[in-house]
């Protein structure tokens, strides 16, 4: 894998018009489709040649990462289980408040390698309470993966191993992030227009 597929992508932000049919609520387009299907391939080429044959956990975040966790793990080539752990910190706004645990994992992770498969790394709050939460476990390894990834706002010590982007400070929706639970379904990431942020 070559040093520039390892480094996340970075994005402009300069965003493309939204498609004719989307939400009058958006500002525009910051990740399409294609990038979205393009950068995933490559993530998951770089965690195949880094487990091997390894058996891993795959740990997904509930619920912004559910449409990210499922391409990712289907170009997976080892043996594989998965399970979720629900964490919520945003609520219905754009500002994180304190991170909660919602739903806790089934797995025994102990001696297991583990991966976790995040949305986004913001300020990091987040999957630093996710990270210490699975530590106490005992796991034999754990490394962090993160679809997008902003710095502007990063309050907690932490980074991920492997990133997809690396975005500007915008309040980023669509491909399973929300806002208020809306916009999931949107196949790419988007920004909203300003003017709808509470």
């Amino acid at each position: 894998m070559s040093q520039s597929a390892n480094a996340p992508q970075s994005v402009s932000q300069e965003l493309a018009p939204p498609p004719l049919n989307s939400p009058r609520t958006l500002k525009g387009v910051l990740i399409s489709e294609e990038s979205l299907r393009d950068r995933i391939t490559q993530l998951a080429q770089m965690l195949n040649q880094d487990y091997g044959d390894k058996p891993v956990v795959i740990v997904g975040i509930l619920n912004g990462t559910i449409l990210f966790f499922a391409d990712l793990i289907r170009q997976l080539t080892g043996p594989i289980e998965i399970d979720f752990m629900g964490v919520t910190s945003y609520r219905n706004g754009t500002s994180p408040g304190n991170a909660a645990i919602t739903r806790s994992l089934k797995t025994d992770l102990k001696d297991r390698h583990v991966l976790l498969v995040d949305d986004i790394l913001d300020v990091g709050q987040t999957l630093t309470t996710i990270v210490e939460e699975i530590l106490l476990q005992e796991p034999k390894d754990l490394r962090t993966c993160v679809l997008l990834e902003k710095t502007a706002r990063r309050r907690y010590p932490i980074a991920a191993d492997y990133i997809g982007f690396s975005i500007p400070d915008y309040f980023v929706v669509g491909y399973g992030l929300d806002y208020a639970e809306r916009y999931r379904n949107l196949p790419y990431v988007a920004v909203l227009d300003d003017s709808h942020l509470g």
